[in-house]
């Protein structure tokens, strides 16, 4: 029949590199008698354009170089991929959604499981213990270590997230009125002094949500001495001291007191400000609009 010899077929000539015989319907550029090797032992390329001067052969399948298997890229003619696997878009998301187990938010983390912990110390047989109050001052301290190391790091090493964003004055917030709140219940503290720090906290972060449409509120020098102090003489307040100690931790309460009120009114400040500039410059925008 017409078509094609044996040896285009695969057959035994074909395999010892015996000649091809004229395929009917072959393009002008395909020349009678092309050996079968020369498109099985080629080049890709070179094959492709042997392939494309003979035209299709009927009952012959041409078998691609490469495969696309379902689920993977295709490679670039550099050998790179053209785009990435499917696999490998997985592999991203699950990256970034992994994003917030950073050093930064651990630290916070462990700094919102102490809270408990704290309360637990510094309550136990009584809350006058000696050794337990030490244990409850340690669990205070390396709480209030991470609160100075986990904002820092965060924009640092740019490991800033919406977790840590709200976490993180949560933290700060719960291991200072649990310890004041303790304090104040065992009878060490007046509660005053509770109400006024703990007072100046919760309403600055509500005013800082209330004016954020307009602006940040930043961290001033007297905010950072604020805690610093706090901490310090809160620190002193737990550990049960005596003699000069005792007596010096009242005055380094009182230098933490007027840093919080004096900082606060300062915050209150720069609230009122920033929101005016904020309303006069919707307004100025507002008018070159309608002009």
């Amino acid at each position: 029949m017409t078509g094609v010899p044996a040896s285009a077929a695969g057959g035994p000539s074909a395999a010892k590199g015996g000649p091809v015989g004229e395929v009917p319907g072959t393009a002008s550029g395909a020349a009678p008698g092309t050996p079968s090797d020369a498109v099985s032992g080629t080049s890709g390329e070179a094959r492709a354009s042997v392939v494309a001067g003979a035209g299709v052969v009927p009952g012959v399948a041409v078998v691609p170089e490469a495969t696309v298997v379902p689920g993977e890229a295709p490679e670039a003619e550099d050998g790179s991929d053209a785009k990435p696997a499917r696999g490998k878009k997985i592999a991203a998301a699950a990256v970034n959604q992994a994003s917030v187990w950073n050093i930064a938010n651990l630290l916070t983390m462990l700094r919102l499981v102490l809270v408990p912990g704290f309360v637990a110390l510094m309550l136990a047989d009584g809350g006058y213990d000696p050794a337990w109050r030490s244990f409850a001052w340690a669990a205070f301290a390396v709480a209030m270590i991470t609160d100075l190391f986990d904002g820092h790091l965060a924009r640092t090493y740019n490991l800033v997230t919406d977790f840590g964003k709200i976490a993180d004055p949560i933290a700060d917030k719960a291991i200072m009125g649990a310890a004041l709140i303790c304090l104040s219940g065992l009878g060490d503290l007046p509660w005053w002094v509770t109400i006024v720090i703990l007072g100046r906290e919760l309403g600055i972060t509500l005013l800082r949500f209330l004016v954020i449409r307009y602006g940040v509120i930043p961290a001033s020098r007297g905010g950072k001495l604020k805690t610093l102090s706090q901490g310090i003489a809160v620190g002193m307040y737990i550990l049960a001291l005596t003699g000069w100690l005792a007596t010096a931790r009242f005055w380094v309460m009182a230098v933490a007191v007027v840093l919080t009120v004096a900082t606060g009114l300062d915050y209150v400040r720069q609230a009122i400000v920033l929101r005016r500039q904020g309303i006069a410059e919707r307004e100025a925008a507002l008018e070159e609009t309608e002009a």
